[in-house]
């Protein structure tokens, strides 16, 4: 930990309703000094004093908001994405051949034997995925596609018999997937290559103003983390889940939500049971209230549960007696009703994941309960073709930012990296315009503002004294757009640059 004074920045103000003239208020023209000293904002002023010993950086009247937070991630396989055959613009299956083709034939196989490859997405395709169709590539050399939600997996034959899957003719989706992924994991060469893209991954993420991430990776992730920052992985905070099969170790070990997990140095601690209680749009497995509109082609046309009332209930109810908040994964809009039901009957405090489809009825219920939006906006870029689809007549109750801040309902944003790059500014331009930066906004009566979509991404921080002793400075104003269109405001958040990040006292990029 190291103390740090910044001189001479403009606080960027997050709170519309302030109208005091002090530092970070809507009406302070002024430049500050902002002193951290062991890990906290201890002092903000004029020409502060310089404690001996304290490292010194000039702010050269560069903008300062407090560090940014990525909600949803899941880290190692954001890692292991860094090295991984890139599918997300592949639009069929001869295309997908053909990739996969050029990837065998452009070097050496990774350790693991495997050609692993992310990003396709099949919802929309006239021909969907075959094991055969990735046969007729290579009967040898086993390939794993994994699509670009996550949620489905597309294997070859040897691949099938490498995890000891039964043969199947299509994708491998939702439970049963998930489990085959846990077994890739432990092939070898795959820990090394993970780490190491997860350490890139991280100073990536210093560049872009990330100080903090919300981990939702499966197994032990708060042994990953106490590995971690005992060999020496570059610093950022770290909030862990745990799922339902590490529940009573972590109840029993009396680790509760916000609890420090030993070893990190003070700065992971631990976050929510996380339950995936639904699939997702483009596997349409998400749980609606009404079916598809293609449902005619699929076995459930209308997604399906992965647990009932009563077993969501349980677990809930669990967590909460044990002092964990919830994370409940709910994209359909059956999913996200169940889950708000849930909260009220069991008093859970926590959030509801991604929130895709909302139905407008469940938001007054919502606005009640101790219970936030954790919502990737990004999503809405990648998903608009397939919701025009899939939920032509409901595509106006997805991604419902503005409605949960109207109703009263805290918002907070991520990535869920890799289904979408771990890029805060990425997620606040398509907050703010709902569409591509050369493309018309969609539903733009759901859009944010510059300034929610930034309080959106600081974890409740602002740069106050008391404060952590994160914060990040920008060469550019990000409010500066706000007269103008909501594709301007998005250009400019997307040509940001982060000329310094301070984390915990440290400056961990810039200076």
């Amino acid at each position: 930990m190291t103390d740090v004074i910044v001189r001479d920045v403009r606080i960027v103000p997050l709170d519309t309703d302030a109208d005091q003239t002090g530092p970070g208020s809507s009406r302070d023209p002024g430049r500050r000094d902002i002193l951290v000293i062991d890990g906290q904002i201890a002092a903000i002023g004029v020409a502060l004093e310089r404690p001996e010993g304290t490292v010194e950086m000039s702010g050269e009247g560069r903008w300062a908001l407090p560090g940014l937070w990525d909600h949803h991630v899941h880290m190692t396989q954001w890692g292991l994405g860094q090295s991984r055959l890139d599918t997300g613009a592949v639009t069929g299956v001869e295309e997908t051949q053909a990739l996969v083709r050029a990837r065998l034939t452009s070097g050496p196989l990774p350790p693991s034997g495997v050609v692993t490859g992310w990003g396709h997405r099949s919802a929309t395709w006239a021909v969907q995925p075959t094991v055969a169709a990735l046969d007729e590539v290579s009967a040898h050399v086993p390939i794993v596609l994994v699509s670009g939600d996550g949620h489905h997996g597309w294997l070859n034959s040897s691949a099938l018999a490498l995890v000891g899957a039964a043969p199947t003719a299509g994708v491998i989706a939702e439970g049963p997937w998930f489990a085959i992924y846990d077994r890739l994991s432990a092939l070898p060469g795959v820990h090394e290559e993970g780490e190491a893209g997860v350490a890139a991954a991280i100073r990536a993420a210093h560049t872009l103003g990330i100080v903090g991430l919300t981990d939702l990776e499966f197994g032990r992730p708060w042994e990953q983390w106490r590995h971690r920052k005992a060999e020496g992985m570059p610093l950022v905070r770290a909030r862990v889940g745990v799922y339902a099969e590490g529940l009573e170790e972590v109840i029993a070990a009396g680790v509760r939500t916000g609890d420090l997990v030993t070893g990190t140095r003070g700065l992971v601690t631990m976050g929510p049971l996380k339950v995936i209680s639904d699939g997702s749009l483009n596997t349409r497995t998400a749980w609606c209230c009404e079916p598809y509109a293609d449902g005619d082609r699929l076995e459930d046309p209308y997604g399906a549960a992965n647990l009932s009332a009563h077993e969501l209930h349980e677990l809930m109810d669990r967590a909460h007696r044990g002092g964990l908040h919830v994370a409940i994964h709910a994209i359909g809009d059956a999913a996200v009703h169940q889950a708000l039901t849930v909260f009220a009957s069991t008093g859970a405090v926590g959030g509801i994941e991604h929130a895709q489809l909302v139905a407008p009825t469940d938001l007054e219920l919502w606005g009640r309960l101790p219970v936030r939006a954790s919502v990737q906006p990004a999503h809405l870029l990648d998903d608009r073709a397939v919701t025009e689809q899939c939920w032509p007549d409901r595509s106006g109750h997805t991604f419902t930012l503005r409605s949960f801040l109207d109703h009263g309902i805290e918002v907070v944003l991520g990535s869920d990296a890799p289904v979408s790059p771990l890029d805060p500014w990425l997620a606040m331009a398509a907050a703010v315009h709902r569409g591509p930066l050369d493309g018309q906004s969609w539903h733009p009566e759901q859009a944010l503002s510059v300034r929610e979509a930034l309080a959106a991404s600081v974890d409740g921080q602002r740069l106050s004294v008391g404060g952590r002793g994160d914060l990040i400075l920008l060469d550019e104003d990000p409010l500066g757009a706000a007269d103008g269109t909501s594709g301007d405001q998005a250009r400019l958040l997307r040509g940001i640059h982060v000329s310094a990040t301070v984390l915990d006292g440290q400056v961990v990029h810039g200076g």
